[in-house]
């Protein structure tokens, strides 16, 4: 007899059966709900359908193999296909019961595409239960069965769509159902059906939505376009606690880890398109930034994926590879290269910044490394971000390894002709081959310049091959086995990397050639390296005007005094015109292409000093900075803050809004500040040789300010050493007061009482020539304020210099160029197909200068115009080709290696402007600044000496630094010895140079002023300082320096006529000193004790020093020159030669003398305004 509280039960149990899967207990209770509710037909007869549609399901396997399919696969035979009448009927007359309507509507239309029928199945199935019974207001009160049904209605509607090629209706049914089925996703009492249900519909949409975004890449600025991956997020998230970590959802679906990995993808396509962060279904997150999210979302994405595919991954076999591991390390890298990156700045990477994220990636590369063997492209990335996070032992270990297996790999494939896939291919070998020569280069010394030798005579041999043809299996087997680099398809090889090869291996031959102790050798090296370095620019490869092969090529060339072919090479890359690529700045940053081209400018304004035209070197500074159009997009306005306005707001009226903003220099890393400085510190040594040394005192404060800009303060204060109060104190910026009168940086009364000082051609007063814009003092900082006056907003006068100026600071430099000597010639044009053995010459000749190809009419016009005494155009000089993706990452030092270097910087500084002072006369100011550099010098070896770590060295350069602490303190030293020789101290100097050499015993300056003094002591203009001092004051040793001089005069005198180009007269006086040395060793012998010591005089009564001293004081300047000039930092040092020409001539070497000096002249021809080693800080790698 029927029983409504009975029915009501059952019913809740038969909905609870379903829901738990218990599919065995469903029987019994449909014939107890027709007991005691027979009116229930449409429930009961639902039920039995359901209950054979699962059972054939599971006992059939996939039938659908071309697609994976979401579901089981369609049962075969199923016996209910005859009730299908019935359940129309009964669909048909229910009409109390909605939900159950709606649940026999699913039914029928899952039984119709479990038999295949999709077109029917689609017309059966219900839309969503809001739009079947809009009557029903509140959809939370439905049964947990009907939730089910309205997921598996919704899924098995959009398969049956995407089975008939209509995906965006499919994925539009999706996305309808998706806000009415909200509470499906986050509920964590869900059962069996509504997970397995649930899992499908998201499943579906998930791989729907990915297939559709890879082929369509507009739909990922949809704002919704990643709704079906983050509903999938909070399906995972509700699912913790329960059996849910990875593995396959269902039979026949698509792992777990897969739809992760789409979600993965899709976020990572958004970072590297830099496109806006889509909004549509994410959480609520406290971070202000769209990209800040972006990198929170993907991080986490990362971390889920990252875990699935490792637990799930075993280690392979020898011969087994794991792809999956391989492709989802390569999107790490390609993510992680976007957010280390100048594109993307430290606060939107969240805690930790970019060192986190350097870290945490190395932690996925070493995971992927026990899930792989022997995996190259793991190996290649280990290299790469542990390079970027400067760890460089690591980073040179990975690369060791790689090189090893990909070696070996090579050589297999060469003996069995079968390839691996797991192996780099030929182009990504010598791209890495090539990135790694570039580091050792750019950041090592002399033992990393000489890894990169070997790893350069590697490329040279595969370059030699491939030109003369030996690409053969058997060649390349013999190749392998005398184990040199082999090619396994070459035949495919992209020219780009070709051109890279080249580059490499002539970085390799320059970087040696300047570190390598075997002179004789040094000209083969370069002469290689020119050759390389020509090629890799050749139009054929396809490189293009590659800003760092010029540069490279061109500082080569400068320093071998081509001036000629390397002003033409620069000018030509940085007058070519491209098409800007506003895709690369998400990686290189804001005005990446002007940023690369400062080392270009101040190469350019080296050479041109070189052939003394002033003016348009002064101009190429300029253009280092105009390039950026305004001051202040370098600069930033952050000098608004503090009441201090620059000139330039206050010609074009800004006033101080009490807002800042932060310039391009802020983005720059620190190698490009100091190229900034040096530019600046060219700019001066220009002015000084043309306006004299005290005017570019004036404007030495200048460095200062600019220094304390870009790397801002170093809790470095300036403290004078005198009791007294100083003569200058820091002053604020005061328009009443003369420019012409600005007082030093410790404000030397000497320079205000001087002569008229002409007008700079730089007109340092000027914004449209400084391109600077000045900048308050910070407290503490080591900048000092100028004056400044009401001509300062003055328009610029043009000024024309004559070549042969008196500010020419290089005595040896000639004033006309149309003599016999040193008349530049067009060389043979450069053999590019030949042997680098055959073009290298096996005498040691002289390096011939590169054949460079001709630049078009157009381009010739344009750099005829450069030349011209007009004003620039800075619009044309501003565009350079478009820079090839670049071979080493962004690398970030630790705070501790960043505090060391800008250290070492401004003891640069500051011995730049003593010798400013020095040169000026300001001998006490110069004292001061020597003490200024002196004092950061010693805090710096107490910094290294109290790191417990033991990384750091006093006398060896870490990695990334250009001087140990040691040359630094030779640096100061050698200044402080300078500084006595123009106070008439000659001892003291000695004894300066001396202390330099204990610390740096290679030091150029040093060893020069050194051997000076000694040739001096030789030729007795240095008489010994008398050991009794005088009863008259005024000729004490301290006071007064005369009385040596005149007595020097009792002695030979040097010829009137140029050193070692003298006339048989002067020969004739070589032999009557050599006659008289005879003499003086005859008498010497004859005097002798009988232990055959010279009978020397008291030192009281001595007037000269012994012979014998004079000689060692001789031998020991000819050492120092001798081994000097033998060195890659001394071989074109022109003062060291002068020395030594001297030092032959002293010995009556007269051939040797002739021939130093006129290497002398050579070398002074074409030398630049400063050394050619101040233009990078890599040395030639930029």
């Amino acid at each position: 007899m029927p029983d409504a509280i009975k029915a009501a039960n059952y019913i809740q149990q038969l909905d609870d059966s379903r829901c738990e899967e218990n599919w065995d207990a469903v029987p019994e209770l449909v014939r107890k709900v027709r007991k005691h509710a027979p009116d229930r037909t449409c429930l009961t007869l639902t039920a039995e359908i359901e209950l054979a549609i699962t059972r054939a399901c599971q006992k059939a396997a996939p039938q659908d193999s071309d697609r994976p399919s979401t579901a089981g696969g369609p049962a075969v035979g199923i016996e209910v296909a005859s009730h299908i009448p019935n359940l129309i009927t009964a669909i048909e007359n229910e009409t109390q019961h909605p939900e159950e309507s709606f649940q026999a509507k699913v039914c029928l239309g899952w039984l119709h595409w479990v038999m295949k029928d999709y077109p029917v199945a689609l017309v059966r199935l219900p839309k969503n239960f809001d739009l079947e019974y809009p009557q029903c207001d509140n959809l939370d009160t439905l049964s947990e069965w009907t939730k089910v049904c309205a997921l598996k209605s919704t899924y098995l509607r959009a398969n049956c769509l995407a089975r008939d090629g209509q995906r965006d209706m499919a994925m539009g049914a999706f996305a309808a159902a998706l806000p009415s089925l909200s509470s499906v996703w986050t509920t964590k009492s869900a059962r069996h059906q509504l997970r397995y249900w649930a899992e499908l519909f998201l499943t579906e949409y998930c791989m729907l939505a990915s297939q559709a975004i890879r082929e369509n890449d507009e739909l990922l600025s949809d704002p919704n376009c990643l709704a079906s991956f983050r509903t999938w997020s909070k399906y995972w998230d509700s699912a913790k606690g329960q059996p849910l970590a990875g593995g396959y959802g269902f039979q026949g679906s698509v792992p777990r880890r897969q739809v992760w990995s789409e979600y993965y993808h899709v976020l990572s396509e958004l970072l590297q398109r830099d496109l806006p962060f889509p909004t549509g279904y994410s959480e609520p997150s406290n971070d202000s930034s769209a990209r800040s999210q972006l990198r929170a979302e993907l991080k986490r994405v990362e971390i889920i994926f990252q875990g699935l595919l490792y637990t799930e991954t075993k280690f392979p076999r020898a011969d087994e590879q794991r792809t999956e591991v391989e492709q989802f390390v390569d999107r790490v890298m390609q993510n992680w290269i976007i957010l280390n990156g100048h594109g993307w700045k430290e606060q939107d990477l969240g805690k930790g910044g970019r060192d986190t994220l350097s870290h945490g990636t190395l932690d996925t590369l070493y995971g992927a490394a026990t899930k792989t063997y022997h995996s190259t492209s793991v190996l290649r990335h280990l290299f790469t971000v542990h390079l970027a996070v400067a760890e460089f032992d690591l980073a040179f270990a990975a690369f060791g390894s790689y090189l090893d297996i990909i070696k070996k790999g090579k050589a297999r494939v060469a003996k069995t002709g079968h390839p691996e896939p797991a192996l780099d291919d030929d182009a990504t070998m010598l791209e890495t081959i090539s990135a790694c020569i570039a580091a050792l280069c750019r950041f090592g010394g002399r033992d990393a310049a000489e890894k990169a030798y070997h790893l350069g005579l590697q490329l040279e041999n595969l370059l030699e091959r491939l030109a003369n043809g030996e690409l053969s299996a058997e060649e390349n087997l013999n190749a392998a086995k005398d184990g040199h680099l082999v090619l396994t398809a070459a035949e495919s090889l992209h020219p780009r990397a070709l051109a890279l090869t080249y580059q490499a291996a002539g970085l390799a031959n320059a970087q040696w050639a300047r570190m390598t102790y075997d002179s004789e050798s040094r000209t083969h090296f370069q002469q290689k390296a020119v050759h390389c370095l020509s090629k890799s620019l050749s139009p054929e490869l396809g490189l293009g005007v590659d800003v760092r092969g010029v540069f490279a090529l061109g500082t080569l060339l400068a320093e071998q005094r081509n001036l000629h072919y390397a002003i033409n090479l620069v000018k030509t890359a940085l007058l070519e015109d491209v098409d800007i690529d506003d895709s690369r700045e998400l990686y290189r940053g804001p005005c990446w292409r002007e940023r690369s081209l400062i080392p270009l400018w101040h190469l350019l304004a080296l050479m041109l000093s070189a052939q003394q035209d002033y003016v348009m070197a002064a101009r190429a500074c300029e253009g280092a900075m105009e390039q950026f159009k305004d001051p202040f997009i370098l600069f930033g306005t952050r000098s608004l803050n503090g009441g201090y306005q620059s000139e330039h707001l206050n010609e074009v009226g800004v006033e101080d809004g009490g807002y800042s903003s932060n310039g391009i220099v802020d983005e720059m890393d620190d190698f490009e500040k100091e190229s900034l400085l040096e530019i600046k510190m060219t700019q001066l040594a220009i002015l000084e040789l043309v306006e004299g040394p005290t005017v570019a005192v004036n404007a030495s404060s200048e460095l200062l300010t600019l220094f304390t800009r870009l790397f801002g303060d170093l809790d470095q204060k300036v403290e004078l050493t005198k009791p007294e109060p100083p003569r200058t104190a820091v002053t604020a910026v005061t328009k009443e007061q003369n420019r012409n009168r600005r007082a030093s940086v410790f404000g030397s009364r000497s320079v205000r009482s001087g002569r008229g000082m002409r007008q700079s051609i730089f007109g340092s007063h000027d914004k449209n020539l400084t391109g600077i814009p000045p900048v308050p003092q910070t407290p503490g900082a080591p900048a000092i304020q100028v004056t400044n006056d009401e001509n300062a907003q003055s328009k610029r006068k043009s000024h024309s210099l004559s070549r042969s100026g008196s500010g020419r600071r290089h005595s040896l430099r000639r004033k006309s160029r149309s003599g016999s000597v040193g008349v530049t010639e067009a060389p043979p044009p450069m053999p590019v197909n030949g042997s680098l053995a055959d073009y290298a010459g096996k005498d040691g000749a002289a390096v011939a200068a590169p054949h460079v190809e001709e630049p078009s009419t157009d381009m010739v016009q344009r750099v005829d115009s450069f030349d011209s005494n007009e004003e620039y155009n800075d619009g044309e000089a501003s565009v350079l080709a478009e820079v090839s993706g670049s071979l080493l990452p962004v690398i970030h030092f630790s705070q501790e290696h960043s505090k060391r270097k800008r250290k070492a910087i401004l003891i640069k500084v500051w011995l730049t402007i003593a010798g400013f002072y020095r040169r000026a006369g300001l001998v006490a100011d110069a004292q001061q600044a020597c003490t200024e550099a002196q004092n950061i010098v010693l805090a710096l070896e107490a910094e290294i000496l109290n790191d417990t770590t033991g990384d750091v060295s006093l006398r060896e350069a870490d990695w990334g630094e250009t001087k140990s602490t040691e040359e630094l303190y030779a640096d100061v030293w050698a200044e402080k010895g300078y500084l006595s020789v123009e106070c008439g101290k000659p001892y003291e100097a000695r004894a300066d140079f001396e202390t330099a050499l204990t610390h740096f015993p290679d030091h150029a300056a040093a060893i020069v002023g050194l051997s000076d003094i000694l040739l001096d002591i030789y030729s007795e203009k240095l008489l010994p300082p008398p050991v009794v001092p005088s009863f008259n004051l005024e000729e004490s040793i301290l006071g007064d320096i005369s009385a040596p001089l005149q007595a020097a005069s009792k002695f030979p005198q040097l010829p009137s006529q140029p050193l070692g180009l003298g006339t048989r007269k002067v020969e004739s006086k070589v032999e009557k000193e050599e006659e008289n040395l005879e003499n003086d060793m005859a008498a010497l012998k004859l005097k002798s004790t009988p232990n055959g010591t010279p009978d020397l005089p008291p030192p009281h009564k001595a007037t000269s020093l012994p012979l014998h001293d004079r000689l060692a004081a001789r031998d020991r300047a000819y050492g120092l020159l001798s081994g000097l000039t033998k060195l890659g930092t001394g071989w074109n040092n022109s003062e060291a030669w002068f020395a030594l020409a001297r030092a032959y001539e002293e010995s009556g070497q007269v051939d040797k003398a002739k021939g130093a000096l006129w290497w002398c002249v050579e070398l002074e021809d074409g030398r630049g305004a400063r050394e050619w080693t101040c233009v990078d800080a890599g040395g030639y790698v930029l």
